[in-house]
């Protein structure tokens, strides 16, 4: 096993191509097959559910039989945040519902493309009162909230009646322009990284591992879905065989946070609760191991595809690798070294095999193989004195009995 070299430029070409491709939540058939291109120019065979979700199969190249030997699943999303029409106004403007959960803040001034099902239109979202020269300092008052927003096509449009004369209708995606910049220091400033930059990584750990003919000691899932935004997300594509899902996404920098622009950041919890224990130090030891940086998180207000997973009720080891970024959800900012080093900590996880051995099998029919997260030495250490069974009952007796008489 060795960390493989990743091809920058594959990387920055990726993304930026990514995210080039309009994707919010329900409008994602043309970055599919974007996607698909890239696994079929690797040579990676892949299938499609229904909806689009990819899941890619890098099969393993160590001879196992398959019922003793599980498959591993990396999943990333496709889909990005945006807004769908609720409302054509009196007088033309457009009432938006957010696609995912973001804040208009965020949306306030955003350049989009509106999709009608015969065309597109360009516009802008203001907040309701958008002149200075009109409403003076109570521009600086309003609430945030999308009701105090409206998106502004650009046409001639005086009223409804233009609105629809136009085949705008209610139920129109809008997609937030990306406005990627890549600067010479190699930061890069966009909205939509999450997850386009994940996946980005993902697509490079593929075709590192493909391109070095890297040995591969198990079945690799690379899934990419179309719905994480709206939580749902891989709740539907892990297959049976699968015994850890790694999720791949952005890591938020802010203070108080764990999360840098620099390495990889490994949450141990998010709002789904704690990850695997195995599987989370595993890979913090791979990193350590070979060389790469990495942070310890926790998330506090976080939703990934891994816990998607487990909350349909997949029997799967979890963990969260993530590329850290500042200001989540917005224009998002993060490093190509950061994404290099996802990217080669995602090719020794490939060539890495079970997390652990008795994983090889679905069930256990004993305790006597389970693992066990801390050691005798670690046990011994924190062992309390234990009372005598009979010691414990006949203060059980007492207290029955005290509880009982008249006050």
């Amino acid at each position: 096993m060795e960390k493989l070299r990743i091809d920058a430029d594959y990387l920055k070409t990726t993304l930026l191509e990514l995210l080039a491709i309009p994707s919010p939540t329900g409008l994602t058939d043309e970055i599919v097959h974007y996607t698909g291109s890239r696994l079929d120019a690797m040579g990676v065979p892949y299938e499609l559910t229904r909806r689009g979700t990819i899941r890619a199969v890098l099969p393993r190249t160590m001879p196992e039989r398959r019922k003793t030997n599980p498959a591993c699943a990396i999943v990333s999303h496709l889909d990005t945040l945006g807004a769908m029409v609720r409302e054509i106004q009196p007088h033309g403007r457009l009432s938006l519902m957010p696609v995912g959960t973001w804040s208009s803040r965020w949306a306030e001034g955003g350049r989009v493309t509106l999709f009608t099902e015969t065309g597109r239109f360009r516009g802008s979202v203001l907040p309701l009162l958008a002149s200075g020269h009109v409403y003076n300092e109570a521009i600086d008052t309003q609430p945030v909230n999308w009701d105090q927003l409206e998106l502004r096509i650009d046409a001639p449009i005086a009223s409804a009646a233009d609105v629809q004369a136009l085949g705008i209708q209610i139920g129109d995606f809008v997609a937030f322009d990306a406005n990627p910049e890549w600067l010479p220091n190699d930061y890069i400033v966009s909205r939509h990284l999450d997850d386009k930059a994940g996946v980005a990584a993902v697509l490079a750990a593929l075709k590192a591992v493909v391109d070095s003919g890297a040995r591969v000691p198990m079945d690799c899932h690379a899934v990419f879905t179309l719905t994480e935004e709206v939580g749902s997300g891989a709740r539907a594509v892990i297959q049976s065989d699968v015994s850890e899902v790694i999720g791949v996404d952005i890591g938020p920098v802010a203070a108080g946070q764990g999360a840098r622009e620099h390495g990889v950041t490994i949450p141990l919890m998010d709002s789904a609760g704690p990850h695997d224990y195995h599987l989370t130090r595993r890979l913090l030891k791979l990193c350590g191991d070979h060389g790469i940086p990495c942070n310890r998180d926790v998330f506090r207000f976080y939703h990934s595809d891994a816990g998607s997973a487990v909350s349909a009720g997949h029997d799967v080891r979890t963990a969260l690798l993530c590329f850290g970024a500042d200001a989540s959800h917005g224009y998002e900012r993060t490093h190509l070294s950061v994404l290099v080093n996802l990217a080669e900590l995602l090719t020794l996880y490939i060539q890495s095999g079970p997390t652990l051995p008795e994983d090889r099998q679905e069930r256990l029919d004993s305790v006597e193989n389970f693992s066990h997260q801390l050691d005798a030495g670690q046990l011994q250490q924190v062992e309390v004195p234990r009372q005598d069974v009979s010691d414990l009952v006949r203060l059980g007796e007492s207290k029955n009995a005290s509880d009982m008489s008249p006050p």
